[in-house]
């Protein structure tokens, strides 16, 4: 089992900068990819970004490339993203997940992710 927190989201003005952290524990040796999925109200869950736990290749929906950037220290268990140039439809609870195949066949499907984050709320004021 991987327990995944989330922290570092709160309020902040449009063309701000954020960035939140998402602390995994347990098998975290079952990690092979650490994703954000963000969900809006009202809207359905959207895949934002993922990255390959071992080497680092990562992936990002449109809306969001050029502004947020995901990483990850994995001698830290830890999986970072920063989010800049903020703006009002960025706002939404964002979600840590991570997958524990070895070849997930689409990191855009939530349905791919084993372990999830309980989110944290970003809010973009305008």
């Amino acid at each position: 089992q991987v327990q995944l927190v989330e922290s570092g989201g709160g309020l902040v003005q449009a063309g701000g900068s954020l960035r939140i952290s998402c602390a995994a524990s347990g098998r975290t040796d079952n990690i092979r990819h650490m994703g954000w999925f963000r969900q809006a109200p009202g809207k359905e869950h959207e895949f934002v970004t993922a990255i390959y736990w071992s080497g680092g290749a990562t992936y990002y929906t449109d809306s969001v490339k050029g502004r947020f950037t995901i990483s990850r220290d994995v001698a830290k268990n830890t999986g970072y993203l920063q989010m800049n140039s903020l703006k009002p439809e960025d706002t939404a609870v964002y979600y840590c997940a991570c997958t524990r195949s070895i070849l997930p066949k689409n990191l855009y499907s939530a349905a791919t992710y084993e372990y999830w984050g309980q989110g944290t709320q970003v809010t973009v004021s305008s």
